[in-house]
């Protein structure tokens, strides 16, 4: 009678998710695990060729069917453009009951949230404005981690004149705007930044502060080297490891590379804010977008998988497989590294000080439309000299006209 009772309440939570590798599959595979144990299968969907356009199209192909899968892994504007299209579940009632509004920031939850209501759940979060140093090619330099622009440019001569290449870096559009948007912060500030880039004001987008960021953000290419273009972001992180290269401008995804490669932070490489971002957080967040299901055992399921997400324990395996940090609190800190504990403080210290902020280039902002001409736009100042600060400036204002 047992096992008719579990039959009967079983149900497949099916996910459409890209996490098929490394850290991220181990961390999926315990959420399999804890959903198996409440009595539901998991179902993986399209993550062949990691979860891109074909993904979506399928996606889009299923929601118009009226058969969507119970979870899909979108972020950012995209869970608007979906939620604006009736077919996401309200997820109201799950919130209040684990009051993610008191364990979340108001700027992360809102992403989560179409017309007010929960439609989805954050699963952790990274912090895109990190330097990463090697710590011998640091000593080589006789400095310290630079805290201010001045102080990073003389480091990074110090170390080209040591036979280091200064600035490990990946030339390709998207990293050349993680970089763009970590001057952005540090130059302009936490309010500048949502001004031009979360609320597009054309102000912001030509101004003297725009055209100081530009200028700061050209002057870091002579320290990078002429093989940078189309290499990989790990291929540059690798630099990094190898004592090739001194520093790296980039999220917190590239701490796994110098974790597998048996190093330790504070001993081999250093995790530190980019300069002037000490006090401020740029923020990229994975979430699942959760799609209104008719089966009542499969919503079932979908509601097990949504709790199961922001629990503790699930948050604390997650994002210590991940390199990430958990979005919610009460997860206990003891078994993260010290930059995942350093992130975790900024997180919330730049949460109370209002200087927490989405990232634009990784898509938490602004749609693909706009997204693409912003990013097109610092690749070509990047890329090209003769590209002016005046002429890039313009562009970006025409993107918002």
């Amino acid at each position: 009678m047992a096992l008719g009772l579990a039959t009967a309440v079983a149900a497949q939570v099916e996910v459409l998710h890209w996490w098929t590798a490394g850290g991220e599959a181990k961390s999926v595979a315990e959420l399999k695990t804890l959903l198996a144990n409440q009595g539901h299968q998991w179902r993986d969907f399209a993550v062949e060729g990691g979860g891109g356009d074909s993904a979506m199209a399928v996606l889009g192909d299923r929601v118009a069917n009226g058969n969507p899968p119970a979870a899909a892994q979108i972020k950012g504007p995209a869970i608007q453009e979906w939620g604006k299209k009736g077919v996401l579940a309200n997820l109201d009632d799950i919130a209040r009951e684990q009051a993610w509004d008191a364990q979340v920031p108001r700027v992360v939850g809102d992403i989560m949230k179409v017309d007010g209501h929960y439609v989805a759940v954050p699963v952790n979060v990274h912090r895109v404005n990190w330097l990463w140093i090697n710590r011998e090619a640091l000593r080589k330099a006789g400095g310290r981690p630079p805290r201010s622009w001045e102080e990073f440019f003389a480091v990074a001569e110090r170390m080209q004149k040591a036979g280091v290449i200064a600035v490990a870096h990946g030339g390709q559009p998207w990293q050349e705007f993680t970089t763009f948007e970590v001057v952005a912060l540090s130059v302009g500030g936490a309010d500048f930044y949502r001004r031009a880039f979360v609320k597009l004001d054309p102000a912001a987008l030509r101004s003297p502060a725009m055209e100081q960021v530009l200028t700061t953000f050209r002057r870091i290419k002579p320290y990078t080297d002429k093989g940078a273009t189309g290499r990989d972001w790990n291929k540059a992180t690798a630099m990094v490891i190898k004592g090739e290269a001194g520093m790296q401008f980039m999220g917190d995804w590239a701490k796994g590379e110098f974790l597998a490669a048996g190093q330790k932070p504070g001993e081999q490489f250093l995790c530190v804010a980019a300069p002037g971002t000490e006090r401020s957080y740029i923020f990229n967040i994975d979430s699942f977008a959760m799609f209104q299901l008719k089966d009542p055992r499969a919503a079932q399921g979908q509601r097990a998988l949504v709790k199961t997400i922001m629990s503790p324990g699930f948050q604390e395996t997650f994002n210590l497989n991940k390199g990430s940090i958990p979005v919610v609190t009460g997860v206990n800190r003891d078994r993260f590294d010290r930059c995942s504990q350093e992130s975790s403080a900024h997180f919330v210290a730049s949460a109370m000080l209002n200087n927490l902020v989405p990232s634009i280039a990784h898509r938490m902002v602004q749609g693909d439309a706009k997204e693409k001409v912003l990013r097109e736009a610092v690749a070509a100042f990047w890329n090209d000299e003769r590209v002016t600060a005046d002429e890039t400036m313009g562009k970006f204002v025409a993107m918002v006209k």
